[in-house]
């Protein structure tokens, strides 16, 4: 029986994969990265298998694979920072996935009662938070969205943050910050509490600062 499921496991991939014929990229991008799990696959023992798969999403699934101690040294010769690497994919999207995820352009212009392209436009401004999602185009996270509109304040921070990344801004509202007795600066926001965020945000990125 488990046979049995195990072969049209299988068969269903192979299916899948062929909706990406015609596409070399993709193809090549999937046999790379099939070649690399079977390596893993191979070196991981029962228990260590039994963990991955009890992850919640095929993204843990690759991450959890990849930081099982039979996979230490896997890749180390070609990247010896791939772990470190990994640990900012998930930093990031652990920032992307906080405080109700991120909404799309068209999500944001139902909120504020614009349109998507004004919404772009106000992001070009910095007027808007958003990190570059590709093909899926920018993310908005939805915590500076209130009740109101746009969350009171968030324009004159990211005004004195325009120097930083996306991302940075990002880590700058939602991680404890020194000059303001260890909360975030989105809490302080969200209280109406501006001056003292205004000057950790003139701060951000000095050596110490948080």
């Amino acid at each position: 029986m488990a046979k049995d499921r195990n072969s049209s496991a299988l068969s269903e991939i192979a299916e899948r994969l062929h909706q990406f014929d015609g596409e070399p990229l993709r193809v090549e991008f999937l046999a790379r990265g099939i070649d690399a799990l079977t390596q893993i696959a191979e070196r991981l023992d029962q228990s260590e298998l039994g963990e991955v798969v009890a992850s919640t999403s095929n993204t843990d699934v690759l991450v959890t694979a990849l930081t099982q101690p039979s996979a230490v040294g896997l890749f180390s010769a070609a990247d010896p920072l791939m772990l470190a690497r990994l640990r900012g994919v998930q930093a990031r999207d652990a920032l992307l996935a906080a405080e109700g995820g991120t909404l799309t352009a068209d999500e944001v212009g139902e909120v504020l009662h614009v349109s998507p392209q004004a919404v772009e436009v106000r992001r070009a401004a910095g007027q808007l938070l958003a990190v570059d999602g590709g093909r899926r185009g920018y993310l908005y996270p939805s915590w500076q969205l209130a009740d109101e509109g746009v969350l009171p304040g968030l324009e004159e921070i990211l005004g004195l943050l325009v120097e930083h990344p996306p991302l940075a801004k990002l880590r700058f509202f939602l991680s404890g910050n020194h000059r303001l007795d260890g909360e975030r600066p989105l809490d302080r926001l969200r209280r109406g509490d501006l001056a003292p965020v205004r000057l950790a945000a003139r701060t951000f990125g000095e050596q110490g600062a948080a």
